[in-house]
């Protein structure tokens, strides 16, 4: 079998699908060799990499897709829908985010050895010279440290500037933000070997006991299937 024919049949399976049986994998393998080197390793590195692309990629994503959206947008009826359809999915993910907290509670324990103390805001001018720096921050640098805050303020700010630009201009800002959601569908279509990584050096390190806390979240991948 071609190597295109082999990508076409695995993206033909659905995604949950496949996360399940990477979950299910890295699982056995858990139990199989726990801490066979390198087998341990290679199978914990899988995990490291795709949650390093997702951190990687999301802020480009972000950045370009703000950009090209804005710039294009025919009107001030266009960038109003763009500004409300964020707002609202935001809301929308806090609310829902908020509902599956209260219906599947889990409690983490919070690994304290690390951590630098930090003193807490002394006040509400604190916290508002704070939020205005990561507005005004270099968007290089907002780019690299993932300060969300900036991407989307520097994101706006430059889309708003390009609407005046050439059409050939605007058409370059949209085939990059198609390449860059592109190669995010990529880096989702390997989230099963991600997770694969993932639930191995989980139930490696903690045994099976974590499913009693994730156990719902399978529970609903199951169900979407």
């Amino acid at each position: 079998m071609a190597v295109p024919a082999v990508f076409r049949k695995y993206n033909e399976i659905s995604l949950i699908k496949r996360i399940l049986v990477g979950l299910a994998i890295g699982i056995v393998l858990a139990l199989l060799i726990p801490n066979v080197q390198p087998w341990t390793d290679i199978i914990t590195l899988l995990g490291s990499l795709f949650v390093g692309a997702l951190k990687a990629v999301a802020p480009v994503l972000v950045f370009f897709l703000v950009i090209s959206a804005l710039c294009n947008a025919q009107g001030a009826g266009t960038m109003k829908t763009v500004v409300v359809l964020y707002v609202v999915s935001t809301l929308v993910a806090a609310i829902v985010a908020l509902i599956g907290s209260e219906i599947f509670p889990t409690t983490l324990t919070l690994d304290t050895s690390s951590m630098v103390e930090q003193a807490a805001p002394e006040g509400i001018g604190e916290v508002l010279t704070t939020l205005l720096m990561n507005i005004v921050a270099n968007p290089v640098d907002a780019l690299m440290n993932a300060n969300y805050v900036g991407i989307l303020a520097w994101a706006v700010v430059l889309g708003v500037a390009l609407r005046a630009a050439g059409e050939r201009t605007k058409e370059v800002f949209t085939a990059i933000s198609d390449a860059v959601s592109k190669a995010v569908r990529w880096v989702i279509n390997l989230a099963p070997f991600g997770i694969l990584g993932l639930v191995y050096a989980s139930v490696s390190t903690s045994g099976l006991e974590i499913f009693t806390e994730y156990g719902h979240l399978i529970l609903v991948l199951v169900a979407c299937m």
